[in-house]
């Protein structure tokens, strides 16, 4: 496979929202969380408006990936609990739900997972705002949505020859992209005027020894997404289990007993997850 242009590719994705290919409601809640000025009322009001996206942002708080122990009901409850940031990310999560379905078979499954791992990690390392943590863990891989989306036939075919190829889906885009999806998250994200904590956790949750701002929460993204890959959560683009980052496992510190607890927890918190994008 020949390589694409960078540059070009940068471009594509952070205009994202003005493909054809994109739903109207979509295409509505990108341009919104551009907006610089985006407060907490006015994200209140323009979920509020949308009876289904207010439905699916309250299921997804109130569902077990988020633990809360009691019951959000209404979105200003929800803006004022969480926080803007959150709430933001909360937004896009649910949004690109069919998108996400459509880049890759599995690959919101496996988001979910990764949400919910990295949420009650952070409640282990006692962390002060594993919401934050969460929606890191739901976005992760927000850049092989927009790849699937921008350059469908390429990315098809990257993914179709990583098997072919012995190489893993990371290995394979940078080859083919010379970049990769997590690098092509942080460019999006930075877009939506996320804060630096989770554009570092999008861009370096496969190398998170070159996080800075963010090295436990990056850590614990990126130990999630290799333990829901190990055990077959989902699908997130070829069958290999990348190696642990030993920086990221001697930050967190826990022990084989820790991570058996979690991964038990996790699943419990996820029998009934199918219906969470819907």
């Amino acid at each position: 496979m020949t390589g694409i242009d960078k540059q070009k590719l940068r471009f594509k994705v952070e205009n994202t929202h003005n493909l054809p290919t994109i739903p109207a409601t979509l295409k509505n809640i990108l341009n919104f969380l551009e907006n610089p000025s985006i407060s907490m009322n006015k994200i209140s009001d323009f979920i509020s408006k949308d009876p289904v996206l207010t439905m699916k942002v309250l299921k997804m708080i109130n569902s077990p990936v988020y633990g809360f122990p009691g019951r959000i009901s209404s979105v200003n409850q929800a803006v004022l609990l969480l926080g803007l940031n959150v709430i933001k990310g909360m937004l896009l999560g649910v949004s690109v739900f069919e998108l996400m379905q459509k880049a890759m078979v599995g690959l919101w499954e496996h988001s979910l997972g990764c949400a919910a791992l990295s949420n009650l990690m952070a409640k282990k390392k006692g962390l002060k705002s594993p919401e934050d943590i969460t929606i890191a863990g739901l976005l992760h891989d927000i850049g092989k949505v927009l790849l699937a989306v921008n350059i469908p036939e390429v990315y098809e075919r990257l993914i179709a020859v990583t098997e072919k190829h012995g190489l893993t889906i990371l290995e394979e885009e940078k080859m083919v992209l010379g970049t990769n999806h997590g690098e092509v998250g942080s460019w999006i994200a930075n877009k939506w005027n996320f804060p630096k904590h989770l554009v570092e956790i999008i861009q370096y949750h496969h190398e998170p020894n070159r996080a800075r701002a963010a090295r436990v929460e990056c850590a614990i993204v990126h130990i999630s997404d290799i333990l829901v890959r190990a055990r077959g959560f989902g699908f997130a683009g070829d069958n290999f289990i990348p190696e642990v980052n030993q920086e990221a496992w001697d930050i967190l510190g826990f022990n084989d007993e820790d991570i058996k607890e979690l991964l038990l927890s996790m699943e419990d918190s996820l029998e009934d997850y199918e219906d969470l994008g819907e």
